[in-house]
């Protein structure tokens, strides 16, 4: 079926699920995350909790966060992760809180431009191999274009890689997730939405319903969003301990690789 079919007769809450479900363990909690994220929508709200809170804990926060009330609106903070916060903070300290609007594709999305843009079910990738962009290791370069780190698509332009969609997580039989990339000396020309558009239309005869998340303050990753016409299905709110050190940026399935 088309990606986005049948996202009509889901919640915004159980596409949120949906959409968390790319992020969790075996027991159905966010893989190595101590703390907790709120998928929050016009109607109502949902917690996942981190796989590395305790479990006697993880019991507390589900009973917290049911026990507060909704922000109202899903861009507003919600009132449970003050409660969360209180809980997690003898274990998890320092935490961040880190937030922005979750979309999915309703219908196919379009942006045609006269650029040459190549995808993965289309190309083997072996002329793109000398044009990576710099911010991809050469193994893990040869990973993407091979296909074994899920589908893409890429904008080529006066001989050079300018914009990347791909698939920075794993996928699941429900769901797949895009990650853009524009080199900042193309940005602002619609590259993005180009290569993000063809993502989708890659993907969209698995049938997944197919989601596009950004950060409260990316201003111009929302007008990609807009310019798609993504329909925004909530906001996800993640209070979590924050990273002491830093972390790889190789591609999570990558050989080592953690989420780009």
């Amino acid at each position: 079926m088309d990606a986005g079919h049948g996202s009509d007769r889901l919640t915004d809450l159980e596409l949120l699920e949906i959409q968390a479900e790319m992020a969790m363990d075996g027991r159905g909690r966010l893989a190595g995350v101590c703390g907790v994220t709120i998928g929050a929508t016009g109607d109502g709200q949902i917690l996942f909790v981190g796989g590395d809170v305790p479990d006697p804990l993880a019991a507390a926060l589900v009973e917290a966060a049911g026990a507060s009330p909704r922000a109202g609106v899903p861009d507003r903070e919600p009132p449970a992760l003050v409660a969360c916060r209180a809980i997690l903070e003898p274990v998890c300290a320092p935490l961040a809180l880190e937030a922005g609007p979750s979309y999915v594709f309703a219908s196919p999305a379009r942006a045609e431009m006269r650029i040459e843009i190549a995808r993965s079910d289309t190309s083997r990738g072996e002329r793109l191999r000398h044009l990576n962009p710099g911010n991809w290791e050469p193994d893990e370069w040869d990973e993407l274009l091979s296909g074994a780190l899920g589908p893409w698509a890429m904008a080529v332009l006066d001989g050079r890689i300018v914009s990347i969609c791909h698939t920075p997580r794993r996928m699941t039989e429900r769901a797949a997730e895009c990650g853009v990339w524009t080199h900042p000396d193309y940005r602002g020309r619609g590259y993005a939405a180009a290569v993000t558009a063809t993502w989708a239309e890659v993907l969209r005869p698995s049938g997944r319903h197919l989601f596009y998340s950004t950060d409260a303050g990316n201003l111009s990753s929302q007008r990609v969003a807009a310019r798609l016409g993504l329909r925004q299905i909530g906001w996800r709110w993640r209070l979590a301990g924050a990273d002491r050190e830093p972390r790889s940026r190789r591609h999570p399935l990558s050989r080592g690789g953690e989420a780009r």
